[in-house]
């Protein structure tokens, strides 16, 4: 296949790693121009390591050109994180072309801004978007051009917008994750599988104290204590309960699977959780102000399924309430400047008016 990945960051070196590994004809757009030169002088290739050792794969291009990078392409893969999201896709709106799919993992219903980008551009041509509820794979970069990947996700819940061309996005995506794509239904379905808003708020507001004590802190290991296992387990029922008021069917992948030893698997199997944690990859440095886990996961996280629940008619007190902190926290208000369906201008649709335009998209 051949694939555009965007991005520089821990997912989109994984993604473009993986892929090239997979044989495919990898093209890789980042902004930072000196970093391409150094990437492009080093032969656009990357290390990937991952339990089978360490492979040298070639990347087909590097490039900070946008329309380069995704001409041709079947499918056009962006994990950069929300709050980045708006940029890249007006930067790629022009430059869509029938057939291709975008897909974000995972995205905070980012599908939509993209897709309204490509309208308010004027472009009409045949695209779809789609997103799921995590990254595809569990990664940390280990140098400029070296990135380690612990686990590989073995269940993805993808929703797509609009939801008409599912049938052709979920072959486009599910030949790049063969075996790994599960339907969801709409993009707002796949939306509401997104797990970094549910996992992370209550992980660094709970160990905001040894998170700023200490130099390198894992939330994930000495942070996920009992307690905080509990407030997570609510917060996710918020998430479900939000989802079943829009009449979105199981499964919804709670978050309690990923840290089980049996039942049900979550998206990234069995073990997960402790492979993280054995890795000592995620003994990192966050800056409360300026971490992704914040300005990502729970400013727009959490404010957007605070939105949702609002259409749904479902209390949300748990996820309003860590939206509340983290605002105090960073000095913000964050249910004002979070992503609201207003934000996205989508506030005055009801629910019937929502539903119809996640099924046929914005027309032609």
């Amino acid at each position: 296949m051949k694939i555009a990945v965007l991005g520089g960051g821990n997912g989109s070196f994984a993604a473009a790693g993986d892929f090239a590994l997979q044989g495919n004809d990898v093209r890789l757009w980042r902004r930072d121009a000196a970093e391409v030169a150094q990437h492009r002088a080093t032969g656009s290739r990357i290390l990937l390591k991952d339990i089978n050792g360490r492979h040298d794969v070639q990347l087909a291009l590097v490039t900070t050109d946008i329309a380069e990078a995704i001409r041709g392409a079947e499918l056009i893969l962006c994990p950069a994180p929300a709050f980045a999201q708006s940029d890249i896709a007006r930067l790629i709106a022009p430059h869509l072309a029938d057939g291709q799919v975008v897909f974000l993992p995972p995205a905070t219903f980012g599908s939509m801004i993209f897709a309204k980008a490509a309208h308010d551009a004027g472009n009409r041509a045949n695209v779809s978007f789609a997103e799921t509820g995590t990254l595809p794979w569990l990664t940390r970069k280990h140098g400029p051009f070296e990135v380690a990947i612990t686990i590989r996700a073995k269940r993805l819940p993808v929703g797509v917008f609009p939801l008409d061309a599912a049938p052709h996005a979920l072959d486009v995506i599910g030949r790049a994750f063969p075996g790994v794509i599960e339907p969801c239904g709409d993009a707002l379905s796949g939306a509401l599988m997104n797990a970094g808003p549910i996992i992370h708020p209550p992980l660094i507001v709970m160990n905001a104290g040894p998170i700023e004590h200490f130099e390198r802190w894992d939330i994930h290991k000495e942070g996920t204590q009992g307690s905080i296992r509990r407030v997570t387990d609510a917060l996710d029922a918020e998430r479900i309960a939000v989802r079943e008021g829009l009449g979105y069917g199981a499964p919804h992948f709670p978050l309690a699977h990923h840290y089980a030893s049996e039942g049900e698997q979550w998206m990234y199997g069995r073990g997960s959780h402790d492979r993280l944690t054995d890795s000592g990859d995620w003994r990192e440095r966050i800056v409360l102000r300026e971490h992704r886990y914040m300005r990502e996961d729970l400013h727009l996280g959490l404010s957007f399924l605070v939105s949702v629940a609002g259409l749904a008619g479902v209390a949300t007190p748990l996820a309003r309430g860590f939206l509340a902190i983290g605002g105090a926290i960073c000095g913000e208000d964050f249910s004002e400047s979070g992503r609201t369906l207003a934000a996205l201008g989508l506030g005055h649709l009801d629910r019937a008016a929502l539903q119809t335009l996640l099924r046929e998209g914005f027309g032609r």
